[in-house]
């Protein structure tokens, strides 16, 4: 029996390549393939001996990961982000802790997409901003900063945890559902229209288009009903 799951580790802006290498590790130990970075430091990070050599027999999953510039394309064929933060924002996406939110995706039929910041900031508002939830990691109130293979691990192992372990078939994915990319698109459709009406002053946005954001996540838009929404704003780019 297959043990593969979908989803997929998303690393923003990373620094160091054996963070890189050790987050993979932690990835094949779970049983997890699919590792995405998000504009790292260094182009060649995923050849770079530290992170060969952090990795550990998990080299093929460094073959198979992929860079690219946005978090927008990371999120190409994911239903569901999560992000990774500290300590909750003052606005974005509810946060939860792990074990509370994980176990009550696996019959969702997304497929989840786990987003991790840099090691230095963590993640942008701008990129919490566009997941759905949350996950914060319960840590000692006087030192809550954790490294980013071992939240990796972490994440990892809870997201296994919840699958229900190495004893249970893999679960099915709602392929009708839209994924990060799409709605990243729909949100560039609307943000131009809603400039094109007067709404919306892209010299002052203030939170439209985060709440715009969070709004779209909410209702988990189907790939007809983004086409549809996209529809719109054409339109309104007609006026």
């Amino acid at each position: 029996m297959s043990l593969a799951d979908p989803a997929r580790f998303i690393l923003v802006g990373v620094s160091h390549p054996g963070n890189v290498g050790a987050a993979a590790r932690a990835m094949k130990v779970m049983g997890f393939a699919d590792l995405v970075l998000v504009a790292p430091r260094f182009a060649d990070v995923l050849s770079q001996e530290d992170t060969v050599a952090m990795a550990s027999g998990a080299a093929d999953i460094l073959v198979r990961a992929r860079i690219v510039a946005t978090l927008a394309e990371a999120l190409d064929g994911v239903s569901f982000a999560c992000a990774t933060a500290m300590t909750p924002r003052d606005f974005g996406p509810p946060t939860h802790a792990p074990r509370a939110l994980l176990p009550t995706l696996v019959a969702s039929g997304q497929r989840l997409g786990f987003v991790f910041g840099s090691e230095r900031y963590g993640m942008a508002n701008e990129d919490v901003y566009r997941c759905h939830a949350c996950l914060s990691i319960p840590a000692h109130p006087d030192y809550g900063s954790l490294n980013l293979a071992q939240a990796v691990q972490l994440i990892a192992y809870e997201w296994r945890q919840a699958l229900g372990g190495y004893a249970v078939a893999p679960r099915t994915v709602d392929a009708s559902l839209a994924d990060g990319a799409a709605v990243q698109g729909l949100i560039e459709h609307w943000q131009r229209a809603l400039v094109h009406i007067g709404h919306l002053d892209p010299a002052a946005p203030k939170k439209l288009l985060p709440r715009l954001n969070q709004l779209l996540n909410r209702a988990a838009l189907g790939e007809e009903e983004v086409h549809l929404l996209r529809g719109i704003a054409t339109s309104m780019l007609k006026r």
